[in-house]
């Protein structure tokens, strides 16, 4: 791919002269952020997800992710960022009423950890809905260690204003089916955020440490920090790199998604949940009568199949989310690249969403061919490269075969993206666009301003540990929420989806009229289709 697309620009010329620039400012901003409940003593919490705060099984907006300790807070769409930051912290607020001597972990990467076998994976009731639930999860813990299943992150979820599209279809004088078009350009999205997702880990990543209980088997390849932490010294995300959950034992078994099409992208996935794996099969599927796994397939359902990007359609009812994109297309994209900012208490700023919003729709502007295999080997590499080593000033990244310095490809992407960053500065009155592209082009001129240089600058300067360091920060964020009073409209609200959550998990559990065994055949044979995972 070229480092600029000269397209881009031409089609914002277009929109700006003879369409309506307006739609770019609109849209609707989700988030997803995970927290680690951890004990007082350091490590991860060991008891229940609160009952108080509402079934995890069905409420909303607070859940839990992997692990029983790893919660996630959901908010709604909303037209405007301020609105879904107000909500999470609300969601933050409610929750920490209802610990009992715990914190949320600041960081994505985990607390002090004792094994996996302390490790407690996350409990949704008896009902075949909720054990289906448990069992996927106790397959990952299986396949991959629980370990990589407690890193936490942060998903920004985007979906274009439905205005934009008939103006865009017809400035692009294509015909067809809108719902057609508007699939196809947002798998152009999506592969051009596969494409240049590497300035993601480098601009927010925040974990160029760990601490030494999370290698449990073996020595990492990883440079000795202090006797508490590993780490690398110019490494931006290790989330995001070899450490992290990143389906590494698939790679070699042809799971790859195809991101041609919307069909291709769907297909790959579910040719993927019926395959049989010979090194799965080797766990067992159901052990002296209990389940390891849901079944010994190279993916147990879609969503164990790790992506940094996800095109997304909202299941309703019982759909899968195949059946939900196949049947109406792409609704919004999620991007989950994103490190916890561990140096803001909703572990994601309004910084970061502006820069964002405009960094996607470059992506959905610019030209997107589709992924050769030798660029999706450029893109694998790039990726980590960024994530192991995005510091290192003389760095340089795959691109059409060529060998880029990173900090030329990434100034000329920032460059590139400067006439967005106006356009929805004036749109939606907002300067901030324009300043928060600024302070990403001060980050790649010096890596010492992004996240992780600043994490490890703290560290040295204060005899820290990644332990030490995380829980500095965790007891900060908890006496910024102990200094703030929840709004009581917004508690009540919670407190009545909570009772309503547990009410409707009741309900799953007496009604059931199946065994298990026989639930999930028919789940398998696809006729049931529910969004239990």
């Amino acid at each position: 791919m070229p480092l600029a697309t000269p397209s881009v620009q031409e089609r914002l010329a277009l929109i700006c002269e003879k369409g309506n620039p307006g739609l770019l400012a609109k849209g609707l901003f989700g988030l997803e952020k995970e927290s680690l409940r951890v004990a007082g003593s350091g490590g991860i919490a060991l008891t229940p997800h609160p009952k108080s705060l509402g079934a995890a099984l069905t409420h909303p907006n607070i859940t839990t992710d992997y692990s029983e300790a790893l919660l996630e807070f959901v908010t709604p769409p909303f037209r405007e960022f301020s609105e879904a930051l107000d909500c999470l912290q609300n969601l933050h607020l409610y929750v920490q009423e209802h610990l009992q001597e715990e914190l949320l972990w600041a960081t994505s990467m985990p607390c002090v950890l004792a094994g996996e076998e302390n490790i407690p994976v996350g409990r949704y009731g008896s009902s075949n809905h909720g054990l289906m639930k448990y069992i996927y999860r106790l397959g990952l813990g299986y396949r991959y260690g629980r370990v990589m299943q407690v890193i936490a992150g942060v998903h920004f979820n985007y979906s274009i204003a439905d205005d934009f599209w008939p103006m865009y279809q017809k400035l692009s004088g294509e015909r067809g089916s809108l719902r057609e078009f508007r699939d196809v350009r947002y798998m152009g999205m999506v592969r051009n955020l596969q494409r240049y997702g590497w300035i993601i880990p480098y601009l927010f990543g925040a974990s160029p440490a760990v601490c030494r209980s999370f290698f449990t088997d073996k020595e990492p390849d990883l440079l000795v920090f202090d006797d508490t932490t590993y780490y690398e010294p110019y490494a931006t995300s290790l989330r995001m790199g070899d450490i992290g959950y990143q389906n590494r034992k698939e790679e070699g078994m042809g799971v790859k998604a195809c991101y041609d099409s919307l069909a291709d992208y769907v297909e790959s996935l579910a040719c993927a949940t019926r395959t049989p794996c010979p090194v799965w099969e080797e766990i067992g599927v159901k052990v002296d009568g209990e389940y390891r796994q849901l079944n010994a397939n190279r993916l147990q359902i879609e969503n164990e199949y790790y992506s940094s990007i996800r095109p997304k359609q909202p299941p309703v009812d019982m759909e899968t989310p195949s059946r939900a994109l196949k049947e109406k297309g792409i609704q919004y994209v999620e991007l989950r690249s994103l490190d916890v900012n561990a140096y803001h208490p909703l572990g994601v700023d309004d910084h970061q969403l502006r820069f964002l919003h405009a960094f996607m729709l470059y992506c959905l502007l610019a030209s997107s061919p589709e992924i050769s295999c030798t660029e999706r080997r450029e893109i694998d590499r790039n990726l980590i490269w960024v994530a192991q080593q995005g510091r290192d000033p003389l760095l340089k990244l795959q691109c059409d075969g060529k060998a880029v310095l990173f900090r030329d490809w990434a100034t000329a992407l920032l460059d590139a993206m400067q006439p967005l960053a106006d356009i929805l500065a004036k749109e939606k009155r907002d300067d901030g666009y324009r300043d928060a592209l600024a302070m990403q082009r001060l980050k790649v001129l010096d890596a010492d301003q992004t996240p992780s240089g600043r994490m490890l600058r703290e560290m040295r300067g204060n005899g820290e540990g990644f332990y030490q360091f995380a829980q500095r920060l965790s007891l900060e964020q908890w006496r910024y929420f102990s200094a703030r009073e929840l709004d009581g409209a917004f508690r009540d609200n919670m407190r009545e989806v909570g009772l309503l959550s547990l009410k409707q998990q009741e309900e799953l559990e007496t009604g059931e009229k199946e065994s298990l065994d026989d639930f999930l055949q028919r789940y398998f044979e696809g006729q049931i289709q529910p969004d239990t995972c």
